[in-house]
């Protein structure tokens, strides 16, 4: 393969990568926002942000239905990730619901 072919096919792949990427960025806000809501939901209902039994469900659900080439381990270390973000915009929802509740006259 010649210099400028392989630039040529990079360049390729490269715009697949970055369409893929708003596409993954547009799903992780749209889990995020689910995300806001279930921290709402535990906040009426004093429930913990932290579920360690979900996460492993998540976990489960993840890598048994991973098709590869990521390894099950590279899968469960993107969605570790991923939940501790989430759980911050529990704990950020709960902290902004918490400030407005304090805001209101009595």
């Amino acid at each position: 393969m010649t210099r400028e072919a392989a630039l040529q096919a990079l360049d390729k792949y490269r715009q697949q990568i970055d369409a893929i990427d708003l596409g993954i960025l547009a799903l992780l806000n749209q889990r995020a926002g689910i995300a806001e809501q279930i921290g709402h939901v535990k906040q009426s209902a004093a429930m913990p942000i932290y579920e360690p039994k979900r996460e492993i469900q998540v976990f489960e659900n993840v890598t048994s239905h991973n098709g590869g080439p990521l390894t099950p381990e590279a899968v469960k270390r993107v969605f570790e990730r991923i939940i501790d973000e989430m759980r911050k915009v529990q704990s950020d929802r709960m902290h902004d619901d918490q400030m407005d509740a304090d805001k209101k006259p009595c």
